[in-house]
């Protein structure tokens, strides 16, 4: 690992880390936010910034480095062979605990919202006794999809916990938590996309003191083209961490888990607007199906194999409400617990969460902000209701 130390930093209270790729454009503004926001409510402590950035071509760490900061810089650089995001965060997690810090926190290196605030909202929560930092954001109704339809829902439905966003990239986090995630496995999908799942998993598994916080409005660059790696990465760690803490979601009976909301950035809503294509999300789905259905077909309850074949190989016309997602998603993590080879199922899973993104596109076309937001929700509060469902598919 390379890493440069301008002002040879060998202590710090507070880390700052800003994971990048071909970033050049916006990673400076970022940093000036944050410089920003240390000097204004944290002046007294030792801080430094770290971009941890993944050898990016059009020169994101010389832009970092080349920012006029009061606050020291690092910058890590990735082997050259490194998997992508979780190994950037790793390196930051390892600078860490090298530099005695005793609080952290990330900020995405695209983030054109970033604020002064955020560092107030992201740290200060962890100096009074709490250890993971979760935000709630403003965000256009079709961002975020992997975390709505498939962290959101499973996150609240099977572990009780109230997390709206379980894969947040502007989080704030204790040493104490920085140690624990270091001390778990980490397989291949942590080291990309499927980080942000693993670090929340393992904060509630660890018994961690966790709360939420209010950061406004998130505007970015769109994750659209990295869905198709990113909605497998991030499933098949998600799932694989569940099936290592089924304490946490085998009781029939559980309560539904509200983080305490400890701080809010006061602002305008501003709602970015993404333009999405559901015909093409449509398209890979019912092109994706029947490559990988085929092996799998046997496993689905006869219910869910009327419903899918009638819609993915008969009418070829999608419309996975939300009751048939709850029980699609539920059936396929059954499935998962008991097939020894996944990619195949990962891969079909990804087609149909195409085909779900794709049905909600169509059913929120004309509705506001609020109203899809509330269609989440109550997906989200659908899959607690139902997650019987679930426990029952797994005894027999």
């Amino acid at each position: 690992m390379r890493k440069i130390n301008p002002n040879k930093i060998k202590k710090a209270e507070i880390v700052v880390g800003i994971p990048s790729y071909n970033e050049a454009k916006t990673i400076g503004m970022v940093t000036e936010k944050i410089d920003k926001g240390l000097r204004k409510y944290f002046k007294n402590k030792k801080a430094v910034i770290i971009n941890a950035d993944g050898n990016s071509p059009d020169q994101t760490a010389k832009a970092f480095l080349n920012t006029k900061t009061e606050t020291p810089k690092i910058c890590i650089f990735d082997p050259p062979k490194a998997r992508g995001k979780g190994s950037g965060l790793r390196n930051i997690f390892l600078e860490i605990k090298r530099l005695g810090a005793k609080t952290g926190m990330l900020v995405d290196a695209d983030m054109r919202s970033a604020r002064p605030e955020w560092v107030k909202c992201l740290i200060s929560p962890l100096l009074k006794g709490y250890d993971f930092v979760t935000p709630v954001y403003y965000r256009d109704k079709y961002d975020g999809s992997i975390t709505n339809n498939l962290c959101y829902p499973l996150v609240y439905g099977l572990l009780g916990y109230n997390i709206r966003q379980p894969i947040a990239g502007e989080v704030g986090f204790s040493r104490k938590l920085v140690l624990y995630w270091l001390s778990q496995k980490w397989f291949a999908d942590v080291e990309k996309y499927g980080i942000d799942i693993f670090m929340t998993i393992n904060a509630i598994a660890g018994g961690f003191k966790l709360c939420r916080v209010d950061l406004g409005s998130r505007i970015h660059k769109s994750s659209v083209p990295n869905l198709d790696n990113m909605s497998v990465e991030v499933a098949g760690v998600l799932f694989k961490l569940l099936l290592q803490n089924k304490n946490l979601w085998q009781k029939k009976m559980i309560k539904v888990r509200e983080l305490p909301f400890v701080c809010e950035v006061k602002e305008k809503r501003r709602y970015p607007v993404l333009k999405v294509n559901y015909q093409k999300f449509e398209e890979k789905a019912l092109s994706e199906f029947p490559v990988y259905y085929p092996y799998l077909k046997k496993y689905f309850s006869p219910e869910i194999q009327a419903q899918l074949e009638k819609q993915f190989l008969e009418k070829k016309t999608i419309n996975i409400t939300e009751d048939l997602w709850v029980k699609i998603l539920y059936e396929i993590f059954r499935i998962y617990s008991i097939k020894l080879s996944k990619k195949r199922l990962i891969k079909l899973l990804r087609a149909l969460y195409f085909a779900r993104l794709a049905s909600f596109i169509k059913k929120t076309l004309d509705k506001s902000q609020n109203q899809a937001e509330k269609m989440v929700q109550r997906q989200a509060r659908r899959f607690f209701r139902e997650r019987n469902y679930l426990l029952s598919l797994m005894t027999k």
